[in-house]
């Protein structure tokens, strides 16, 4: 349960209508296997322990009573085992039939959440033999023992603070208020709901949506076990439609009409960690609620989900194609708006053959076509110097002669010499000096080009960039608006392709699978026999990793060795464990030292849930240090994957 894993499952037993004691060596198998894969949360259908379908049974002592039995033998079965089950029972209490969700552990039933909403329209009557459960728990006397009985009850984990469980019934999670809303505020991380929705047309879909929605809106896990096959087809089909989600993600779906067992594992610290940070989310100290512990061990958890290796880019393409279309246009439109808000005549880009600079260059040309401005009046200002090679200089040509831009070229080179000159800088000497010196040049340039056509410089760094430091501070840095700040590498490059695959332009789609090819580069050292001699990723390591730290780590504020646990697993037999823990090092590291460049980032727009903007996403000490992280990191072994203990 280390990082804030708990594996959970939702199963589905086969039964048979009102053979009680058939039902309950099912539910018992599965409580078996559920423990023999590690889960440690188990949710079964409603009323299982009979079949929800009994209907007017549900109304004889010999049915109520061998549920009780059968609930109580249950409960006896978990003594030895390390979970917390929770089984779907009626029961009798004080006159009155409830339509109950029992909570068993360690060989005791911990509480009895009772159905709230009860459904008595269409094909369902659940009023003709059940009350609904009372407004507030309260304690009742059970078969010797003091239980909770009542809607909302809290389990809190004694070994996982903020592990906290409430339970609700089928009906409940359909109605305009469910009670999970309450369990929710006060504390409740996750949600489980013992269910029998019955199969019509189209049905799937809206459930589908209603568990991720409610799991969103909650921000909270949500579990649900849907009675499937052997309840009574008189009337009704159960399709065993069990769903495991995760604040608006479904993390596990079961096969319809198949009875079966499905588990994933819930990120209580990334729920935790997104409440936190979402101030309108308002959870209350607990003064209403029954809150009663569970245990389970603090033992080791094999994750079985997977984490996209890509996080800011969409694997489906369909949704890419949209995603991409949406972020250009976004992108677009805050342009637009301070191209417009100070007349600019001219928008200025430098320009480099490379991904970032391209892409700022067809995000302009969208701007001016939604002004209906001139694309002449775009300045595409190419540079060479000393790390300048044919091939990127040739594709920034013809790259804006195809866009409809007017091409400036300034060469820079004895510019920079009489810089170093002046400085008494060596040209032989390569240092960091050297490069620097000619990204400061090439922004003076474009500022003063900007100042003599009435234009406005346009920022072409990339988020990822930024997230290192990568960048020249008053150099590459700065800009008048930079339309690319919000936008990571990985991402960038699926936006050039998609540019790429929707023009007609053959040419422009050309150049724009060339730029793709390019080795990312500054080129600010010489060439190397006409090839660039300075890759990036070889420096300051593979952006692949680096966006999936940054993307971990700023928006779930996950721990370093947490972030090695997930990328460990997501690349493995791409990048071996001493790779990624020294790239991880390196992310930490600049992002803590490199903050200064970040604080007076030029304006730009945010495109994802993601951002660097001092202004209004990260806000951050300059001078923070970065011992703590390390330290965290310092704890990672690099054998091969040993899971949490």
């Amino acid at each position: 349960m280390k990082h804030g894993f708990v594996k959970v499952a939702a199963a589905t037993p086969d039964i048979r209508v009102a053979d009680v004691a058939f039902n309950m060596e099912r539910i018992m198998d599965d409580i078996s296997e559920a423990c023999r894969i590690g889960a440690k949360i188990l949710v079964f259908p409603e009323l299982c322990l009979t079949g929800y379908t009994c209907s007017d049974l549900f109304t004889h002592d010999v049915l109520l009573n061998a549920a009780k039995e059968a609930l109580l033998e249950t409960a006896r079965y978990t003594a030895d085992k390390d979970i917390l089950v929770f089984v779907g029972v009626p029961l009798e209490i004080e006159g009155k039939l409830y339509n109950v969700a029992a909570a068993l552990n360690r060989g005791k039933i911990l509480g009895l959440t009772t159905k709230t909403f009860l459904p008595n329209y269409g094909e369902f009557y659940e009023m003709r033999q059940f009350s609904p459960g009372p407004k507030e728990a309260r304690y009742i006397h059970f078969e010797g023992d003091r239980i909770p009985f009542g809607p909302c009850i809290l389990f809190q984990s004694t070994v996982m603070e903020n592990l906290i469980v409430s339970a609700e019934i089928c009906e409940d999670v359909w109605s305009p208020i469910p009670p999970s809303i309450t369990a929710a505020l006060e504390g409740a991380t996750v949600i489980v709901n013992c269910s029998a929705s019955d199969e019509t047309i189209g049905k799937d879909s809206y459930r589908r949506e209603l568990i991720s929605g409610q799991s969103a809106r909650l921000i909270a896990g949500y579990v649900y076990a849907n009675a499937g096959e052997g309840e009574s087809t008189t009337d009704l089909v159960f399709g065993g439609h069990n769903i495991i989600a995760e604040n608006g993600t479904i993390l596990k779906e079961a096969k319809r009409y198949h009875n079966e067992i499905i588990c994933s594992e819930l990120d209580i610290q990334r729920i935790v960690a997104e409440r936190r940070r979402n101030t309108t989310f308002q959870t209350e100290e607990c003064r209403t609620l029954i809150k009663v512990p569970f245990y389970i061990e603090k033992g080791k958890t094999e994750l079985t989900r997977t984490f996209p290796k890509r996080p800011f880019v969409p694997a489906d393409e369909t949704a890419r194609a949209q995603r991409c279309e949406e972020i250009l246009t976004i992108q677009a439109m805050g342009l637009k708006k301070r191209l417009a808000h100070t007349n600019a005549r001219t928008a200025v880009v430098g320009i480099s053959g490379g991904l970032d600079s391209t892409l700022a260059l067809l995000v302009t040309a969208r701007a001016f076509d939604m002004l209906g401005k001139d694309k002449k009046e775009i300045l595409a200002v190419t540079m060479p110097c000393f790390g300048t090679t044919d091939r990127t200089y040739q594709n920034a040509c013809e790259m804006a002669r195809q866009v409809g831009a007017t091409l400036k070229e300034v060469p820079i080179a004895d510019a920079v010499n009489i810089h170093f000159r002046d400085i008494g800088q060596d040209p032989e000497d390569h240092s960091v000096t050297y490069e620097n010196s000619q990204a400061r040049e090439r922004t003076q340039v474009l500022m003063d080009i900007a100042n003599k056509t009435w234009g406005m410089v346009i920022g072409t760094g990339d988020m990822s960039e930024l997230a290192l430091g990568w960048a020249t501070y008053n150099g590459d840095h700065m800009s008048m608006y930079g339309v690319n700040a919000s936008v990571p590498k990985t991402l960038v490059r699926h936006l050039v392709k998609y540019a790429a695959d929707d023009t007609a332009d053959e040419k422009l789609k050309k150049v724009l699978y060339d730029v793709l090819d390019t080795p990312v580069s500054p080129e600010l050292l010489p060439p190397k026999d006409g090839d660039i001699a300075q890759r990036t990723e070889d420096l300051v390591g593979p952006y692949e990793l680096h966006d999936f730290f940054l993307y971990y780590m700023l928006r779930f504020g996950y721990e370093p060795s947490k972030i090695f646990r997930l990328a460990e697993m997501t690349f493995k037999g791409e990048y071996d464990n001493v790779t990624i823990l020294k790239w991880l090092e390196t992310f930490c590291r600049r992002f803590f030292s490199q903050q200064f460049k970040r604080s007076c980032l030029p304006d730009s727009p945010k495109i994802g849930t993601v951002a660097l903007s001092p202004r209004g996403d990260w806000r951050m000490p300059s001078d923070a240090c970065v011992s703590v992280w390390l330290k965290d990191l310092g704890n990672v072994s690099l054998k091969e994957n040993k899971e949490d203990e």
